[in-house]
């Protein structure tokens, strides 16, 4: 392989066999997360088909939903308009014991609302200015903040937006607003660097996540954010079932009988 070449797809049983041992330690982090009350937001930001949605599976199908929060939030209502722009997304801060991951964030000003010209210039401005400080007021205030951009590249996201289109099952993934953005990459790309130049700071860094390859940049990103929190392990007292009691028993499928069941398919 040539040195500057793209490293192999990774097969899907060394990705599998890595994921589970990343999905135990989720579980033991989930536990501390609780035991200790600690507060987590998780940011996923990126171009559309970077593999956020996918990355965001990964991290939480085998934890608790009540412990990690996925938001994602629709476009504002006209009330949610008229307030402050960072004030729906605070609502969704992390209680004690959550970890709060955001599938697209207050971010949106610095990209699609740029870009699309759903904000003037002047609020893209003030917003450049202003979240940093938010994010500090949040982080000094408890919470630690974890922001992953997963950079995809062009080819790349081109390839995956044709998959889509030819998917029934992916097809849903595809809105107006994904199909103008693929026409505007470099516009996109140049809100992405003044995104960074204002809002890479020492209280709440980006970092970046290679997302070409999708399982490579799932199992990155999750093992950075394991990386990031200084969990530990809590003992877990070991469950022992209790013994059935008989007392008061009766037929119960019997009791069943005339309900109706779904017709067996399979």
């Amino acid at each position: 392989m040539a040195k500057d070449a793209a490293p192999e797809r990774m097969k899907r049983k060394d990705y599998e066999k890595e994921l589970e041992k990343l999905q135990v330690e989720l579980c033991h982090l989930q536990e501390w997360v609780k035991a200790e009350k600690q507060r987590v937001i998780v940011i996923f930001e990126g171009r559309d088909a970077a593999g956020k949605g996918g990355t965001i599976k990964a991290l939480t199908e085998k934890v608790s939903p009540r412990v990690f929060r996925v938001c994602a939030l629709p476009a504002p209502s006209d009330r949610q308009k008229s307030q402050m722009y960072m004030q729906r997304y605070v609502e969704q801060f992390p209680a004690g014991g959550e970890i709060v991951i955001f599938d697209r964030s207050w971010y949106n000003r610095a990209g699609v609302e740029h870009v699309m010209g759903f904000c003037t210039p002047a609020q893209h401005k003030r917003f450049l200015e202003l979240c940093p400080q938010v994010e500090k007021f949040a982080v000094e205030g408890g919470i630690t903040l974890i922001k992953l951009w997963l950079e995809v590249g062009m080819e790349e996201q081109e390839e995956r937006f044709k998959a889509r289109i030819e998917d029934p099952l992916r097809q849903w993934k595809l809105s107006p607003m994904d199909t103008e953005s693929f026409g505007r990459w470099y516009d996109y790309s140049r809100a992405r660097d003044m995104m960074f130049e204002a809002t890479d700071t020492k209280h709440a860094p980006w970092r970046l996540v290679r997302s070409n390859d999708k399982r490579r940049a799932r199992l990155n990103a999750i093992s950075h954010i394991l990386k990031t929190i200084p969990y530990k392990k809590i003992a877990r007292k070991k469950v022992k079932l209790p013994k059935r009691t008989f007392k008061g028993r009766y037929n119960d499928q019997a009791s069943l009988r005339g309900m109706k069941f779904v017709e067996e398919r399979y």
